[in-house]
């Protein structure tokens, strides 16, 4: 019988050929510090890694699916240049593919920021009707860097995906399906069991090898994005030594309205 570690910020549970990964922060509303980040890495390279998994479902304890990055722990990490994936683990925002497990997403409550990015990189989304969606880094001094300038243009259209990428502002979940960022609305607090459903099917019908064939193929008919992601970072990392990214980090620290110069 296989023992996953014990992570501090995340829950995992074995479902037969499912694993069941519980972002665990409720207090801070699942804010990611850089223990989280590297939590869910090491339970990603579990999904990839661990051929008893067929499929991985991606959830949150609580009411908000999460509050996105703390911009106060890992800003400064970013900034550095630090790497915030732990050896033998996986990019927690599965940039580093290809993929072959299959992975299910559900959300509720507020979904910001790197919350979008974190269902953009499932192959399957759901949320609950009291979610609420914003991409708001540009309100912030700086962008989107955990692949939504990559999958949201694909998945939702340049022109959807521009609307709340280059304001910031808020939606809802039938907007979010609208829109096909996510792929199912769920009644107030069963989005888990409906993406345990939907992996369920996967898992209980089925072929795995037939599965991962599938996701290779469709993945091999993606853009070669490589060079994209390699700047992804570095990118951000130059925004945040702008007077308008220093003046983003201060309004968020200061929990106020930016004001920004364009310097």
């Amino acid at each position: 019988m296989t023992t996953d570690p014990s992570l501090a910020t995340l829950t995992l549970e074995r479902d037969g050929h499912l694993l069941l990964i519980g972002l665990n922060r409720p207090e801070k509303r699942n804010s990611f510090n850089r223990d989280l980040l590297a939590d869910l890495a090491r339970a990603y390279a579990i999904v990839e890694d661990d051929p008893d998994v067929w499929c991985g479902v991606l959830f949150a304890h609580g009411a908000d699916f999460t509050t996105g990055l703390d911009l106060a722990d890992v800003g400064a990490a970013v900034l550095a240049g630090e790497v915030l994936v732990p050896e033998g683990s996986r990019d927690p925002w599965r940039l580093d593919g290809p993929w072959t497990t299959p992975v299910v997403a559900a959300a509720q409550g507020w979904v910001m920021t790197l919350g979008i990015e974190l269902l953009l990189a499932a192959d399957i989304r759901v949320a609950d009707t009291t979610a609420r969606f914003t991409q708001l880094e540009v309100q912030r001094g700086i962008y989107p860097f955990g692949g939504a300038t990559l999958r949201f243009t694909r998945e939702a259209g340049w022109g959807n995906a521009m609307r709340w990428m280059l304001t910031g502002d808020e939606f809802g979940a039938d907007e979010a399906f609208r829109i096909g960022l996510i792929q199912e609305i769920a009644p107030e607090g069963t989005a888990r069991e409906a993406a345990v459903r939907i992996a369920r099917s996967i898992v209980d019908k089925a072929a795995p090898l037939g599965v991962r064939a599938t996701l290779a193929s469709a993945q091999s008919a993606l853009p070669d994005t490589a060079a994209t992601v390699e700047k992804l970072q570095p990118t951000v990392a130059g925004l945040f030594t702008t007077a308008d990214g220093a003046e983003g980090m201060t309004s968020f620290v200061e929990r106020r309205a930016a004001r920004f110069t364009g310097a």
